[in-house]
């Protein structure tokens, strides 16, 4: 059953040039050390913490409008097999809906774009593909690259995006990164913030500096039609 964490009912950027509401699902089929959100991770939620789909979509409802689009994050929301009744839902209420995905369940995701369901994907290319499977097994470089390929040739919006964090990328992380998305529309790089963290002993010291996020940009940009730092 879908879980739904959390709601965020106005966010500016995240779906880019609309007003949207953010809904977090619980649950990820990863456990990357720089997670921003270890409670959507790692710990177990209570049921009287899970929002209640009906609920979430009355609001939606109410904020007909005012709201041009909702986001769909987590976690990793493509883990629910009942998420596809759910965005047909919010479809259905006129509104644009993104979908953020690590890319590990490409069959999902065709099957989300083939039923017409989602307007925007944001896909997160965790590490070069050299590194995928250090940091998250062996099975998973496999069904990025073919994420990756469904979300160029869907048709649909997108961008891709890496969080870069020291110990784990350096400045030439994203010339690896750039072949494996080589002809991209969209590439965002993010600089690592210290914070709550999944791994609590990251710091300051596994950030980039203004300089060396450049470099990353420069390293990919040849690859991709757009890089900007985000």
């Amino acid at each position: 059953m879908l879980r739904i964490a959390g709601l965020e009912k106005l966010s500016l950027i995240d779906y880019p040039g609309k007003l949207s509401a953010i809904v977090f699902t619980h649950g990820c089929n990863l456990r990357c050390e720089y997670c921003h959100n270890p409670e959507l991770v790692i710990t177990p939620i209570a049921p009287e913490d899970i929002f209640d789909p009906e609920k979430v979509l009355k609001f939606l409802k109410s904020r007909k409008g005012k709201l041009d689009a909702v986001v769909i994050t987590g976690g990793e929301p493509l883990l629910y097999d009942d998420l596809e009744p759910f965005l047909k839902s919010i479809k259905e209420l006129g509104y644009l809906v993104k979908l953020d995905t690590n890319g590990l369940l490409p069959s999902k995701l065709k099957k989300l774009i083939t039923h017409g369901v989602i307007d925007y994907i944001s896909m997160d290319i965790k590490y070069p593909e050299g590194d995928y499977l250090t940091f998250t097994g062996e099975n998973a470089l496999k069904h990025v690259k073919e994420s990756i390929d469904i979300i160029m040739t869907s048709g649909l919006d997108y961008e891709f995006r890496t969080t870069y964090v020291k110990g784990m990328h350096t400045t030439e992380s994203s010339k690896a990164i750039g072949e494996m998305i080589k002809g991209a529309k969209q590439y965002y790089v993010q600089n690592f913030r210290a914070g709550k963290t999944i791994n609590p002993t990251l710091s300051e010291q596994n950030s980039f500096t203004e300089r060396e996020l450049k470099t990353l940009k420069k390293n990919i940009k040849p690859y991709v039609l757009n890089a900007e730092i985000r």
